[in-house]
């Protein structure tokens, strides 16, 4: 490892620390500022942890967390927007999904939302149980079959418009030329077979089952780790240079 690996990996510890000291408070603020202010929240853990992510991906591919052009700061925007976009479809698809397997006649609603919701809002998470499996996949083969796509090439292209404007945050609010980002530069080879066609039904199907099995307090921020999964997932897929 290099000097700059090191450092990286103190700055994660210097971070991490005070949240397992209970004398600190940290980890009863975090719970509670999460309860409070769900999509603030999620906008900083995405625009932390996503982007960090992509920063891991560009060192395993090219040796280095940044260079010029990437635009650390522009595409820590993005993430925190599309944090709170993802945060959004998490609650739209974990109430909607246990409806509609209603209306399959799977099992009434009540029987549904008892093995999946907990028992009061903002409880404890209900009993793990083969039932809350079934939902929480259910729900994230929904949410990744309908949204994540859309998401994932939006956010394709918003990396393209960062690195064709230089990654300055004034590049950033210019206008996105979608037509021609969408037809001529993103690679679709990349983006169906590998980022949709496996990443999708291989590791967001179950990692997002295992996302909604959890308690909605630490669901953004299990969603937002993956993120930095992610991207060394796809740089290791992609290669790398150094």
């Amino acid at each position: 490892m290099k000097k700059q690996d090191w450092l990286v990996i103190l700055i994660i510890v210097v971070v991490l620390a005070p949240f397992f000291i209970p004398a600190t408070g940290f980890f009863a603020g975090f719970k509670h500022l999460t309860d409070t202010h769900p999509y603030i929240m999620a906008f900083f853990k995405f625009a932390i942890l996503a982007t960090f992510g992509e920063m891991l991906a560009l060192r395993i591919r090219e040796g280095v967390y940044n260079k010029k052009g990437f635009g650390v700061l522009p595409r820590m925007i993005v993430w925190g927007f599309l944090g709170m976009a993802i945060t959004m479809a998490m609650k739209i698809f974990s109430t909607g999904t246990p409806y509609f397997l209603a209306s399959t006649g799977i099992a009434d609603y009540p029987t549904i939302h008892d093995a999946f919701f907990p028992a009061t809002p903002g409880g404890p998470a209900a009993p793990l149980t083969w039932a809350k499996v079934g939902i929480a996949f259910a729900v994230s083969v929904l949410m990744n079959s309908i949204f994540a796509p859309v998401m994932m090439t939006f956010h394709k292209c918003t990396d393209i418009h960062i690195t064709d404007n230089g990654g300055t945050v004034r590049g950033l609010f210019r206008p996105i030329k979608m037509r021609e980002i969408m037809s001529k530069k993103v690679n679709w080879d990349v983006q169906w077979n590998l980022v949709i066609k496996k990443t999708i039904p291989l590791f967001w199907f179950p990692m997002h089952t295992i996302t909604f099995i959890l308690p909605p307090t630490f669901q953004v921020l299990f969603a937002a780790l993956l993120g930095v999964a992610l991207g060394l997932i796809l740089a290791l897929a992609g290669g790398s240079k150094k």
